[in-house]
């Protein structure tokens, strides 16, 4: 049970070797440009799942007009 535990959890050293990865996959010089490429898409996904403000307050006026 300890070694599933264990097996699970991410070190130090793993997380040089990611780095590393990336690296060399990459270049230095695209990390940046991937990591605001991502964050931008972060930004955009919760922006989606927020509720749209002004769709609220534009149905109070439809029902006004309605009326």
């Amino acid at each position: 049970m300890n070694l599933f535990i264990i097996a699970g959890m991410i070190g130090p050293w793993q997380v040089v070797l990611i780095v590393a990865i990336a690296l060399l996959l990459f270049g230095g010089k695209k990390i940046p440009e991937l990591m605001k490429g991502v964050g931008q898409g972060m930004k955009e996904f919760k922006k989606s799942l927020a509720p749209d403000e002004d769709q609220d307050k534009k149905e109070p006026e439809k029902e006004k007009i309605e009326k």
